[in-house]
């Protein structure tokens, strides 16, 4: 009992250390859900600014963020993404 403890709070812990690129995609889409500027985006979701515009290229591409001339804006389909993503999270959730 105390093994299966001990490897939920490991798992946790590198949980915790970083953040995969889902999560990262998420938290993109999330600053972008009303409109925001490269620089606010990387600010708010905390992404290198050299590496924010690959996400944010990488996601027009899949048709979850749109770019007009001023700022990006998360579309319907990165809302269901949002909405998806959410859930899946809330079903690995490790319960204790």
């Amino acid at each position: 009992m105390n093994s299966l403890r001990a490897m939920r709070e490991s798992c946790k812990e590198r949980f915790k250390e970083r953040r995969g690129k889902l999560k990262i995609i998420a938290d993109v889409l999330s600053v972008a859900r009303g409109g925001a500027k490269k620089t606010a985006i990387a600010h708010n979701a905390n992404v290198n600014f050299s590496r924010i515009g690959k996400y944010l290229l990488y996601l027009e591409e899949k048709g979850l963020i749109e770019h007009t001339s001023r700022e990006y804006k998360t579309t319907e389909r990165g809302k269901e993404f949002l909405h998806d993503y959410q859930k899946m999270r809330e079903q690995l959730v490790l319960r204790e």
